[in-house]
Formats: structure tokens, sequence, C-alpha cells
């Protein structure tokens, strides 16, 4: 359920380009397979493997796991275009 939304990393001479969405969860659902075999509502954490991005990287509890296309764009696209020119 969304609570609020909060504008982010706005500067005076700019648009707000980002925005921030605060949540409340209000019901989850678990695949099975990850769960504890002693309790019905528990993550087993030897059976959860998160996929995690980082730094436009993929990574699971320790190693990168997966290539990125993100991680294939030049830095500097990202950049906004009044910094590109430096």
């Amino acid at each position: 359920m969304l609570e609020t939304t909060r504008p982010f990393g706005t500067r005076p001479d700019k648009a707000c380009t980002a925005i921030a969405f605060e949540v409340r969860i209000v019901r989850t659902h678990i695949d099975e397979r990850i769960l504890m075999d002693e309790f019905e509502n528990r993550i087993d954490p030897d059976k959860w493997r998160p996929l995690i991005m980082s730094f436009c990287q993929f990574y699971g509890l320790g190693e990168r796991v997966w290539q990125s296309t993100l991680a294939e764009i030049p830095e500097a696209a990202y950049r906004p275009v009044a910094q590109m020119a430096r």
C-alpha cells in the first residue's frame, strides 16, 4: 500500500527527476521451497538465494552471479547533460 511519495535529488536549476515511494507491506507471498522444514512461516537461509543489484552488477550472497546489460552502458551516459561536456 502506498503511504507517501517524496522527491529527492532536487536542484534549484532542474525539475525533480527522482521520487521515493514509501510503502506499507500488507501481505507477502513466499515460495514454499525456501521455507524451513520445521516451520510454516520461517525462511530457511540455506535455501534462499536472493539476487541483489549492486553498482549495475548482479550478486547473490557472495560473488557476482550474472552479467548485467546495464553494466555495459558507459557510466558517463548516466550523467546530466551539463556535466557531460566537462
